[in-house]
């Protein structure tokens, strides 16, 4: 095995619910990420990334296991983590000796109950911390499900930052807040949040994993991994970030192909309120480069920046994730550090389930033959130019795979998801999925083209070639 201190540390940033494409990197999105273009020139920017499954659990848990989405088996929000299936943050600390680390919403399986045991990590953000495979950690629950959580329990605070507000005297302001925005549409409710920027979720989250960070010890490699809450909707800003796209107000495309009943104004607003989050992830992003810079460490850190999964923003009539389309099933993926040759923008599929792989080869272990998770680090280092040929997702009924321009989907039916909340089940049964799939037509998408255009009948031959791959799901 490789020694302990050859071996390069591991900084793993993982957003909720982010767009693949909102970055000042695309001229189209006037959005600023100064931190995210630095990266992606230092390295690679995997712009035709998807997730393995578009909704938080299954995708995380997915990565964790390096399993895609069918063997996985965490099929929805409410599936718990299967025992047995190894997780990769156990094996980088019981079997490559890494310092493992963790802070925010580490949601993998069915760890953000709204019953007895509650959340699985405690008021305190440790408990069951050794059981995943961490040596040191500060977790939180959910965006949504730490008020909810709270006020199921009686008012008693039950993950680690309602009881951080609750000392602060600001839980209720916080639980105030979303009510309202529920209360008045969560899909375009716009307005500030009374909370004061340094009890801001990502602030905090941001705190709680510098905190862990200078607890690492100086004589082991360490793994780091930052779950932030934001884009995530609602969509709760703070005053300072509110004014960050207003005054003057900055101008966003509208969204594509959209039939929602919500103004033109409405759409701005709701992108102006994402265009914040997006750069003050950013600007998160940015104190951790800082503090390796202070530590010494910029040079022997791997840095990797990616989401769960996407965010529609109106665009074909749907809020949030849940379908085959790209801004649902992309995600942001930039790489940079040691062993990674600089290539910036690289439009190759690719899959965050690979992370589970990669992460394993930078420790000096192998993946092994039992996980579907493949090692990027020849990729990484310019040895290859693509790393794969297809790239897989599911959820649902529908499965997916995708050549980093041809999609093609089985079991999907576009009239079941409308809006931000009409869905069939996330959990399909294997049996009435594969039925779904073989009576629905299956579909073609040219994501350089318009997703509600099915071209399966103009280019038979593309369909079939990808329609052999569906026996690797």
């Amino acid at each position: 095995m490789t020694s302990q201190t050859d071996r390069p540390n591991i900084l793993f940033l993982f957003t909720d619910q982010q767009r693949p494409d909102w970055f000042e990197m695309n001229p189209e999105i006037p959005v600023r990420t100064p931190h995210l273009k630095a990266l992606s020139e230092r390295g690679v920017w995997l712009t035709r990334a998807l997730t393995p499954s578009p909704v938080c659990a299954p995708a995380r848990s997915c990565v964790a296991s390096g399993r895609e989405y069918d063997r996985c088996r965490v099929w929805s929000n409410d599936t718990d983590f299967p025992p047995g299936q190894a997780t990769y943050q156990q094996r980088l600390r019981d079997e490559a000796g890494y310092h493992v680390m963790g802070a925010g919403k580490f949601h993998t399986g069915n760890n953000q109950r709204g019953k007895p045991p509650d959340f699985d990590f405690g008021a305190d953000g440790r408990r069951q911390l050794d059981q995943w495979g961490f040596s040191d950690g500060i977790f939180n629950a959910g965006k949504n499900q730490a008020t909810i959580l709270m006020q199921r329990n009686e008012g008693v605070p039950q993950d680690t930052y309602m009881s951080f507000l609750h000392h602060r005297g600001l839980a209720e302001t916080h639980i105030d807040d979303y009510r309202r925005r529920n209360e008045e549409d969560v899909w375009i409710a716009t307005f500030p949040t009374a909370l004061p920027d340094d009890a801001y979720f990502d602030n905090w989250i941001t705190s709680n994993g510098l905190e862990v960070l200078d607890r690492a010890p100086a004589n082991r490699p360490w793994y780091l991994e930052v779950n932030f809450q934001n884009p995530h909707h609602p969509w709760d800003i703070t005053e300072s970030m509110h004014q960050l796209y207003r005054d003057p107000d900055v101008d966003f495309p509208p969204p594509l192909h959209s039939n929602l009943e919500v103004s033109a104004a409405d759409h701005q607003e709701v992108r102006r309120n994402f265009a914040a989050m997006v750069e003050h992830l950013d600007q998160c992003l940015g104190r951790f480069v800082e503090r390796l810079e202070e530590r010494g460490e910029l040079d022997n850190t791997l840095i990797v920046f990616s989401s769960d999964h996407g965010e529609m923003l109106g665009d074909y009539s749907q809020w949030q994730k849940l379908s085959p389309l790209q801004a649902s099933v992309g995600v942001p993926l930039m790489i940079a550090g040691p062993g990674v040759a600089t290539r910036g923008a690289c439009a190759a599929p690719a899959t965050i389930l690979d992370l589970h792989a990669t992460f394993l080869e930078v420790a000096g272990l192998e993946a092994g033959d039992e996980v579907d998770s493949r090692s990027m680090c020849q990729f990484l280092a310019g040895e290859k130019e693509r790393h794969r040929e297809v790239v897989l997702s599911g959820l649902s009924a529908w499965r997916l795979v995708f050549d980093g321009r041809y999609k093609l989907v089985r079991g999907y039916d576009p009239s079941k998801r409308r809006g931000g909340n009409d869905w069939e089940p996330m959990h399909v049964p294997a049996g009435e999925a594969a039925r779904l799939q073989q009576e629905r037509d299956p579909i073609l998408y040219d994501i350089e083209g318009d997703e509600r255009e099915n071209i399966a009948a103009q280019h038979p031959e593309i369909a079939e070639r990808l329609a052999q791959h569906f026996g690797q799901i």
